[in-house]
This record gives C-alpha cells, structure tokens and sequence, in this order.
C-alpha cells in the first residue's frame, strides 16, 4: 500500500472520518484499532467488540459522537479513543469526567464480584489543534499519585493524550527510528501532505496496522459518493458552528455596548449629580447673600429711622429758638 503525491486523501483527524476508518466491520478496521491502541498503551492488544452507544460508521452519513470509539479489548480492558480537530480549551477536565465515566460504568455488583473485579480502563485523546501541556512532549500519560511524595496509587484509569501540534518535534527522526506510537502521530499529522507522502510511505511499510488504516482509507478517499456526504457533513457543521458562534458575538456585541452605554450614562449621572450639587451650594450662597442685604436694608432703615429722627429734633429744636427770639 503506497500512497503518490496525487492521491487526494480525505483528512483522517476529521471526526466521522477517523470513526469510519476506525469502526467498519473489516478486519482491516479492527487491526488498525487494535494497532493505534497497542501503540499508546504500550501492550498488543486485539478488540474484542466495539461499545459505542451507535452502530459503527458504515458511511460518512452517519453522525459521530463527541465519544468517538469505545471498545473492549482482549483481557477485558474499556478503551474510549476519539480525535478532536479542534479541542476545547477545557479538553483536560473533559477527559477526565470521560475518563471518571468510564470506569464507573463498570458492573461489580453481585455476590461474586469485588472491587479487584474493575479492569484498566484508558480515555485517550488525540489532540490535533493547539497546544495543552507546556512541554514539547507529543504523549502524556496521566494516573493517580501524590505529587508531594511522587507515589502513584497504581490505580486503574489513564488518560493518554496526543498532541499532534508538537508533532514537528519529531519530524526529522527516520521513519525506522520511531517508535510506534510517533509512527500514528506523524501518520495523522500529515497524511493530506503531498511533500510528506516519501515519509508516509516509509511508515506504512514499517506497521501493519497503518497499512490496513490507509487500505480503509483509500477506499473511502476514492469513494465519491461517500466523500460528497462527508462534505455536505462538513458543511452542514461548519455552518451550525458558524451560526452559532455568531450569535454568541452578537451577544457578547451588545452586551459589550449596552455596558458602554451604562458607564456613559452612570458618567453623565455623576456629573449632573456633582451640577446639582453645585447649583445648592450657589444657591445657599445667593439665600446668605439675599439675607445679609435683607440685614443691610435693615440697618439703612434704622439709619434712616435715625435720621429722621435727628431731623425732627433739628426742626423743633429751630422752632423753639425761632419762638425764643420772637419772645425777646
């Protein structure tokens, strides 16, 4: 199985693209399953059925689930797997709510049965935008420990992560040096890469399991039909995600606005407030004023009452002088 620089291959790290390469009832599907598991835990494994609460991908029409594959393998083991083209920024506490789920599920009740009943159980996550951890680390294995004393609880769960943007990281290792797990990193990472394809190749012929994923693939690469329903597929997302990421801008919009409007207005209030309080205080200034030329006019009366006064003595006082002389 080659691949050429022609060859127009479907993105595999698209969600319902990855499910249908991963979940047709072909044991090409299912050995590439079993391959892409026994790489990130580090065991061979084989499936022994797949659990998914939906049929397996038979065409590209079929909707995914945010839970992409999940499936038992052989020594009883539950293994949820998805890819994520464009993981949330709380991808972490997602997976380990996932992660929680997963071995809670698990059936121990009965007079047979007791906690060392509960399998391993592994969530893990390929991660193909952004970056979550601040190491240039691709995998990360995650599990239960005392981070003080560095003491695992050898506990049953793990959540395995792989970062497909770190994936330049290992870009310039040959193809025989790497090992199996970067095989599928790069592997995903640059499929749809024309230049890469020499490398791709080279990858293919170094895991069985790749080799049966881009038999799959291939098939469903050159399977027009089902290529034109995963673009309407596609479209049809893009277009509730861009709908919905719209309104919620919109929103955002206004609420940015009406806040804008708010503070210009809670300003304006506060300077009519501080007006107001200006006008009283000039006002209590003209109410002390008017009452100090109320007293002034008061005591002006009091002088004027005062002069008048004087002038009526002045007045008899000339009358009795002028009956005086009158009299002499």
């Amino acid at each position: 199985m080659r691949f050429t620089e022609t060859d127009d291959l479907i993105d595999i790290r698209k969600d319902n693209v990855f499910k249908a390469v991963f979940t047709k009832k072909t044991p090409e599907s299912l050995g590439a399953l079993a391959a892409l598991i026994s790489s990130l835990i580090d065991r061979n494994v084989s499936i022994i059925t797949i659990l998914a609460n939906e049929p397996p991908i038979e065409n590209l029409l079929d909707r995914q689930i945010r839970f992409d594959i999940a499936c038992e393998v052989n020594d009883g083991e539950l293994v949820n797997i998805e890819m994520s083209l464009y993981p949330t920024h709380y991808e972490p506490a997602k997976l380990e709510y996932y992660s929680t789920r997963l071995f809670m599920g698990q059936e121990i009740r009965g007079v047979d049965k007791s906690f060392d009943d509960l399998m391993e159980t592994y969530q893990i996550a390929i991660l193909a935008k952004d970056k979550f951890f601040p190491d240039d680390d691709v995998f990360h294995e995650f599990e239960y420990y005392d981070k003080k004393r560095n003491v695992s609880l050898n506990g049953r769960s793990r959540i395995i992560t792989v970062e497909l943007s770190k994936v330049d990281n290992i870009t310039d290792l040959p193809a025989e040096e790497m090992s199996k797990a970067e095989h599928w990193a790069y592997y995903f990472e640059n499929l749809t890469d024309p230049k890469k394809r020499e490398k791709i190749n080279q990858i293919i012929e170094c895991q069985e399991g790749i080799k049966m994923a881009s038999v799959v693939l291939g098939t469903i690469s050159r399977d027009m039909e089902e290529r034109y329903r995963l673009e309407c597929e596609l479209k049809n997302e893009l277009e509730a995600q861009s709908a919905r990421v719209y309104a919620k801008r919109l929103t955002e919009k206004v609420e940015r606005l009406t806040e804008e409007v708010n503070h210009k207005d809670a300003i304006l209030a506060d300077k009519d407030a501080k007006l107001a309080d200006k006008d009283a205080i000039l006002a209590d200034k003209d109410a002390i004023l008017a009452d100090k030329d109320a007293k002034l006019a008061d005591k002006d009366a009091t002088i004027a009452d005062k002069d008048a006064t004087i002038a009526n003595y002045a007045a008899e006082n000339a009358q009795l002088r002028a009956e005086l002389e009158k009299q002499k």
